[in-house]
Parts: C-alpha cells; structure tokens; sequence
C-alpha cells in the first residue's frame, strides 16, 4: 500500500519520535547481539542480571539496565517485576528468538541493528562526500555493516535460495543434479551464505564466490569451512569482471549485487561470456515500485534509505560509476541486460516481499 503524506506538522513530529524510539531500540538489539546476549538468554531458562553479567563477560550494572530496557520495550519477558533489581529474572520468549537469536531462523531480522551501526559510523565521512561529489568506500562502513549485510539475507539464502528461488528455473536445476561436476558462480557473494547454501543443495556441484570486498571473502572462507562444505567452494577477491575468464559455469548468481555494481554491463557481459551451454544468470534484486512514485511505500522508503545512506556513495567511489543507488526498477534491469547481449529476460514467478527475480539466458 502506497504512503500518504502526513498532513500535519505534528504527524510528521510524531512519526520522527517514533522513528527515534526504533533507531535507539536498535541500538540496543546490535549490543544484544553482539554481546551474546540474546544467545545465553535463549540458552538458558530465566536469568538473574548477574547471571546475566557472569556468563556475557560484562559488567552487572549494564546487565541491569540493558535487561530492564529489553523489558520495557517488550522484547524480552521479565518474572518478579515488583522484586529488587537483582532478585528479578528474565527470560526470551521462543518468539522472539526466532527474531533476536537464530541466525538461520527466516523471522531472524536483528542484523538490522549491525547495519544501522554501520551507517552511523561513517555517516560524517557520507556527508563529505555529498559534498565532494565523490564516494565512500565500502571497507569504511566496517565489520558491523559487513556482519549486518551478511546475515541480513542469510534466512533466505539457506531457506529460499536452493528451494524456491531456484525452484523457478527447472531446467538449470535439472542440469546441475544430473551432471557429473556443474559449476556454479555467485558475483557478489559477500560473506559466502548464499555459496554455502548451493553447494550444500548441489553436492555434486563446484561453487565459485566472487567479490571485490577482501574482508567479507575472508569472512567466507571461515563460513565455508565451518559448515563442511570448503573442499567443494573457492572464493576469490576480485573484480566481478574477472569472471569471464574463470567459466564455463551453468549458473551465475547475482544477489542483491547489480544495484552495487559501478560498471554493471560490463559485469553483466562477463557473466554471459562465462556461461556454459544451457546456461543461465539469476539476478535478485530489490522489489521496489515500477516507477517513481511518491510518497511511497515502507519498502520503497527503506530502499531509498540503504541508498542515500550507504549503496549509491559506496557506487561513486569509483569513476566512471553507473550511479545505480539502490533503487534499480524491472525496466532498468531489462535495459542492462539488453545492453550486456542477453537475448531474453524473464522475471520469474517468486513471491517475495523484498525481491523480485529475474532470469537472464544468453
């Protein structure tokens, strides 16, 4: 349902304090996290502020407060409420640790609170370069955006990815199981769930993950190893045009990547070279409006927010830049595939509230 705009000074002061509230609750979901917090919670069956603080490593008095803090704003419960600060106990409702704690769980969104931490950490060097003109790189948003990109999008890429999403092209799932060695590439893997997830669904299958971010690629070799599938993926810090030169592979991926992209045909061009016979590019990306429209829906605001915050200075870093922003509409993918050589373009049948799919055969 498409936003109205707020008719009155005073909705639109109430919608920034609320807006406010949500930022300083998330805040204090990225220290949850991040501390382990919600994890010795879920772990455990109701826990004193000390408890708390002995098993955490942290002081007991910033367990005292965040604990009551959770408990005001609802996000964990709380016995003896009427008892002295240190008598209390708390608890996570299985509910919400499904939100708050499981990493893999597709309700889990608390990497959200990673990524905001990472925006606030650079935005004053975000706000010289809309000065400047210039870019912010994306080393400079830090392990917490990393973190916060990674499993933001892990539910869905061990979930959806090898069921669902692929489940829409029959014909390339029906090649990768019954072929002795397919192989795979996912451009822009970042930190490797979305490899992991089809190499784990391929058995058969060799998986390439690409990406230009040298931390997050480390950040994926550690991943792959620890889920017992490194023997079957290789990942490689480089440029996504690279790949032209690393194929033939059945199936390329490019998840959440295109938007990011500085030069995305010729990334696109390489991934069309790279293709085997039969072969096919997977493109997800974001599902916003058709076409500009406002105001907007909470999904087309929140696209719009990664954006001037994070992905188009990100993209302006290098120059010439395609300058994409976030915000890359059906008719735009369709004329960068068309561009890179792609003979068809199909957006494929996946219902999905944040993505839409699209199937690009050469």
């Amino acid at each position: 349902m498409t936003a109205t705009r707020l008719d009155s000074a005073d909705a639109l002061a109430e919608r920034l304090f609320g807006a406010t509230v949500g930022a300083l609750e998330l805040f204090s979901v990225y220290l949850g996290a991040q501390l382990g917090l919600y994890r010795i919670l879920d772990e455990g069956d109701g826990l004193t502020q000390r408890e708390l603080a002995e098993l955490a490593g942290i002081g007991e008095r910033y367990a005292q407060e965040w604990l009551e803090q959770q408990a005001v704003a609802g996000l964990i419960d709380v016995e003896n409420v009427d008892r002295p600060a240190h008598e209390r106990r708390y608890q996570l409702p299985d509910e919400h640790a499904r939100v708050l704690a499981r990493a893999d769980d597709p309700l889990h969104v608390a990497p959200f609170a990673h990524l905001l931490v990472g925006v606030g950490g650079v935005l004053p060097s975000v706000v010289d370069a809309y000065r400047s003109g210039g870019g912010v790189p994306y080393s400079a948003y830090g392990a917490a955006f990393r973190h916060g990109q990674g499993h933001i999008n892990r539910p869905a890429f061990t979930n959806e990815l090898p069921t669902e999403w692929l489940g829409a092209m029959p014909d390339v799932v029906a090649r990768l199981q019954s072929a002795p060695r397919p192989r795979i590439a996912d451009l822009g893997c970042g930190q490797g769930w979305s490899t992991i997830a089809v190499a784990s669904a391929f058995p058969n299958a060799r998986v390439d993950g690409i990406d230009a971010d040298h931390a997050s690629v480390a950040d994926a070799r550690d991943h792959a190893a620890a889920a017992g599938v490194d023997g079957r993926v290789r990942f490689i810090a480089s440029d996504a045009t690279a790949l032209a030169g690393e194929g033939p592979y059945m199936l390329v991926l490019m998840l959440e990547a295109l938007h990011d992209l500085a030069d995305p045909v010729a990334v696109l061009s390489a991934a069309r070279a790279a293709l085997a016979d039969g072969g096919a590019v997977l493109v997800v990306d974001e599902k916003v409006a058709e076409s500009f429209t406002a105001p907007g829906d909470e999904v087309e605001r929140m696209m719009y927010g990664w954006s001037v915050t994070h992905c188009l200075p990100t993209q302006l870093v290098e120059q010439p830049s395609a300058a994409l922003g976030t915000v890359l509409r059906p008719d735009t993918v369709r004329k960068l595939a068309d561009e890179a050589g792609f003979a068809a373009v199909e957006a494929l049948p996946v219902e999905n509230d944040f993505f839409r799919f699209y199937r690009l055969d050469p």
